[in-house]
């Protein structure tokens, strides 16, 4: 691990930040290649996941982005504060829009349940874009966060910015589970819904590098871009993964499974940060 931080240090932070998230697109592949080995999704496993999922990014969103943001900020008391403040509720309100204008359809719900503008596309087709939901705001998480080590903000750190695209990439595994299996009871091919699963998480690359240029761009951006980053897994977390694990009997587990992701992500950051 140490050489991996040692070489991310060494190299451009925009390569860095495409690198990180290029690993989180690959853990989601993987997730969604276990459609070749199973035939069926069993709930409980599944629900847990989502809460692990939930767990990470709660974790991450304090530890990894708002921490750091309010740490870099300048000013004492209520002052320091009003860059995350404001960058978190921005953040959120572009993931309300494009949850109020992008097609999407929840992992759990059904059909009739699709958010977003209403069009005929195929629940396959929604899946991927609620997934896709997901990783904006994470792959821009990575990004901003290696262009801030860049710039030498206090508070960002290379060790931070990796244990954030592990515990997203960790989290993006049964993502990619999430949508490979129901296209592929929707009639797909295996080979058709792996695609349609690694498919979810290419933005993250793009968010990634778009993050890490930005802060590099406009420096004095980043405790707004890293709170913005934050608002934007929160309104995610809040707004779907969670709601997704409260359809079934197992609410338990997907609860349990939200305190084991969070522990881990912020025994990550607080480890390797």
């Amino acid at each position: 691990m140490d050489q991996v931080i040692d070489y991310l240090k060494s190299i451009n932070p925009i390569l860095a930040a495409l690198y990180a998230t290029l690993f989180t697109w690959i853990l989601t592949a993987l997730g969604a290649s276990l459609v070749f080995f199973f035939k069926k999704m069993n709930r409980a496993l599944f629900d847990g996941a989502l809460g692990f999922t939930g767990g990470v990014m709660v974790a991450a969103s304090f530890w990894s982005l708002l921490s750091p943001a309010i740490a870099m900020s300048e000013g004492e008391g209520f002052v320091r504060v009003i860059p995350s403040a404001v960058g978190f509720f921005l953040g959120a309100l572009f993931l309300y829009g494009l949850d109020k204008v992008l097609p999407h359809l929840h992992v759990n719900f059904r059909t009739d349940e699709a958010e977003g503008v209403k069009t005929p596309w195929h629940r396959t087709t929604l899946l991927i874009l609620a997934i896709t939901l997901h990783n904006i705001p994470e792959g821009l998480a990575v990004g901003v966060l290696f262009g801030g080590v860049a710039a030498g903000f206090e508070g960002a750190s290379i060790g931070a910015a990796v244990a954030l695209a592990i515990g997203i990439g960790l989290q993006n595994f049964p993502e990619g589970f999430a949508v490979s299996m129901p296209a592929r009871r929707q009639g797909l091919s295996r080979i058709k819904s792996f695609w349609y699963g690694q498919l979810s998480a290419i933005v993250e690359p793009f968010a990634g590098v778009l993050g890490a240029w930005a802060v590099l761009t406009f420096e004095p951006i980043l405790p707004y871009a890293l709170a913005f980053a934050a608002g934007a897994m929160i309104f995610v977390v809040v707004e779907e993964v969670i709601p997704e694990t409260q359809r079934d009997k197992y609410t338990d587990i997907a609860t349990m499974g939200f305190i084991i992701g969070f522990i881990i992500m912020m025994t990550l950051d607080v480890g390797l940060g």
